[in-house]
C-alpha cells in the first residue's frame, strides 16, 4: 500500500537525522521508499522560540496496517533518541504518517490523512516535489500548497 511520510528535525545534525530515519524506514522493512524529497529549511511552526527545522517527505510502499506503521515510526523516533517535549517543541526526529493508501482514520492515536497536512507548507512543498499530482481526501496537494504561505520553506543549505 502506498504510504507518505513527513520528517522533521531541529536538534543536532538536522539533515543527518532525517537521512538516518529514512534509512531505518527501509532497513527495518517498514516501507520500501520510492521517492524522497530534498531537505528543506523551515522556520519553527506552532512554538516559535526554537531553531529552524530540516524537513523532508518520502513516499513508499508498505505492507503494515495503520497501527503497525504507527508503532514502527514511534520506535524509530525513540531509538534515535527523541525525548518527550512540549507540543510542537524541539525534536531530534519526527516521523509523521501523512497518508496510507485510501485509509481515513480519526482517533486520538492516529488521523489519516494527517490532520494538519493541508495547512503546513513545510510538508506540502516537499510532498509536491515528489508527488505533483497527489490528491488526498479529495484535496490536491498542489492546490493546498497554493493556499498556504510557503515563502519561508527553502532548500536546505548549510549555515
Amino acid at each position: 500500500m502506498r504510504v507518505g511520510f513527513g520528517l522533521g528535525s531541529n536538534i543536532g545534525d538536522k539533515p543527518e537525522n532525517i537521512k538516518k530515519a529514512l534509512t531505518l524506514l527501509e532497513t527495518r522493512e517498514i516501507a520500501k521508499l520510492t521517492a524522497v524529497s530534498k531537505i528543506y529549511r523551515t522556520p519553527p511552526w506552532g512554538v516559535l522560540d526554537q531553531g529552524d527545522f530540516a524537513n523532508a517527505c518520502a513516499i513508499g510502499e508498505t505492507a503494515l496496517s495503520p497501527y503497525e506503521l504507527l508503532a514502527a515510526v514511534k520506535k524509530i523516533e525513540a531509538d534515535m533518541g527523541r525525548e518527550p517535549t512540549r507540543r510542537w517543541g524541539p525534536r531530534l526526529i519526527d516521523v509523521d504518517i501523512l497518508f496510507l493508501g485510501d485509509h481515513t482514520l480519526d482517533d486520538p492515536e492516529l488521523t489519516l490523512p494527517h490532520k494538519e497536512l493541508f495547512g503546513r507548507a513545510f510538508v506540502l512543498k516537499p510532498l509536491l516535489e515528489i508527488a505533483p499530482d497527489l490528491v488526498l481526501d479529495g484535496v490536491a496537494v498542489a492546490q493546498a500548497l497554493g493556499d498556504v504561505d510557503a515563502v519561508d520553506v527553502k532548500p536546505w543549505t548549510e549555515g
